[in-house]
């Protein structure tokens, strides 16, 4: 039972400190004591806790909208708070249908996702996601959709191959998927700048997400980023995209939004989207009870403003680079590790059972749930996963340190998971 957060540690009710080296699931990224974000808390719930969006709008939630837009990339221009990640991209689906709609061309109705993904747990954000484990028991609730390969070079690159015609390669499968389907017929395509989760923070290869672009435009698509886990600073840009020199026409935001503070997530869409409905229908037919809570607002602006006052998305690259080298020099030679990849303060290490054919371990070993066991006794947090692979083979352990951590503690922090490793790796 956690009784107490005191910077980047969690506070059980006997005492025991642990590093939280994923941030829960990449959300904590302030830290759990952070003076500034309480105290707005505490203000703004005093001031004023609840007002429903059909009727008022609130100031947290102006100023947090205005302070996003004026660092958000392209021309994304509108801003939908929800109260979490899985209603972000639920309302990315429905936006892009509807927009489409209001455009007179009822007729696109597909989403293309990609195969090893995740985007929430709503039947509709599941729907998305390809995730294969997590979609299996709903399987017969789920939406249609269609699913290309993820952009995983390290489990997929042919022999010989550079990264580049890989890139691609890949993403060449989009254009496929669009014609296979009529691309009269094709609404969105939706992805992860950084695969979280379910992959384990796997960058895109150079130039993927460039060819990405170019086909979405092509053929009237939207392209949706979903950005809850990598996004807000995570991967040393303040959205994940601009590593990549593109922007989506619809972006969904969360976890590092809140910083756990609050649940909040947020949508973000184009100039162009908002104004085919504002002069259309004149509304978004979509809502939700807590749109735009003025609490959860207040919090997203003070961790937005800790962000960029502090210039943490600056200290998140110095950190992340920190964190590679020392990664690498610990793991990169362990005859069990069979990648190590990330960007900022987004890390995951792949484990093999064979190093030279990336060959994952049998599944019946149980490596990625010792591992999170074996870390947690070592009084580290981290998120290990099972089904890397394929939602069923494969094991990786997910990091995802608080921006404000310490070089020092992120060194405990690896002693910690060095210890866990081995103590796994020996017994199975």
């Amino acid at each position: 039972m956690a009784v107490g957060g005191d910077g980047c540690f969690l506070i059980d009710a006997s005492g025991k400190r642990y590093f939280d080296g994923s941030g829960g699931a990449a959300v904590s990224c302030l830290g759990h004591s952070n003076e500034r974000v309480v105290a707005a808390i505490k203000a703004q719930v005093e001031r004023l806790a609840f007002a429903h969006t059909g009727f008022f709008t609130s100031e947290p939630a102006e100023a947090l909208a205005d302070l996003l837009i004026a660092h958000a990339p392209g021309d994304l221009d509108r801003v939908f708070f929800v109260s979490g990640g899985s209603e972000a991209v639920e309302s990315a689906i429905k936006l892009a249908r509807q927009y489409h709609l209001e455009r007179g061309e009822g007729q696109r109705r597909h989403l293309i996702a990609r195969k090893q993904s995740y985007h929430g747990n709503t039947l509709g954000a599941l729907s998305a996601g390809g995730n294969a484990w997590r979609r299996a028991q709903f399987a017969p609730l789920l939406t249609e959709m269609s699913h290309i390969d993820a952009c995983y070079e390290y489990a997929e690159r042919r022999e010989g191959e550079s990264l580049e015609t890989y890139g691609q390669r890949t993403a060449d499968a989009l254009e496929t998927e669009i014609l296979r389907l009529g691309p009269e017929t094709v609404m969105a395509f939706i992805a992860e700048p950084v695969v979280g989760a379910t992959l384990g923070a796997v960058p895109a290869a150079p130039g993927y997400f460039a060819r990405i672009r170019e086909i979405c435009d092509k053929y009237g698509v939207l392209l949706i980023l979903d950005e809850v886990m990598c996004g807000m600073g995570r991967t040393g840009h303040l959205f994940a995209c601009e590593a990549e020199g593109i922007a989506p026409d619809i972006l969904c935001i969360a976890k590092g939004l809140g910083a756990g503070y609050q649940p909040i997530g947020a949508m973000l869409c184009s100039k162009a989207i908002y104004d085919a409905i504002a002069g259309g229908s004149g509304f978004f037919q979509h809502g939700h009870t807590y749109l735009g809570h003025p609490v959860a607002a207040a919090a997203g602006l003070a961790v937005l403003q800790e962000l960029l006052d502090r210039d943490l998305v600056a200290q998140v690259q110095a950190r992340g680079a920190y964190f590679e080298t020392a990664l690498r020099a610990r793991f990169a030679q362990h005859p069990h590790v069979g990648d190590i990849r990330g960007r900022g303060l987004f890390w995951g290490i792949e484990f093999v059972a064979e190093r030279d054919g990336k060959t994952p371990f049998d599944p019946a070993l149980g490596v990625a749930g010792k591992l999170k066991k074996a870390a947690f006794d070592e009084g580290l947090v981290c998120y290990p996963m099972a089904g890397t692979r394929d939602g069923r083979q494969g094991d990786h352990v997910l990091l995802a340190p608080p921006f404000i951590a310490s070089e020092a503690e992120l060194d405990g922090a690896l002693d910690a998971l060095g210890r866990a490793v081995d103590r796994v790796l020996a017994s199975v």
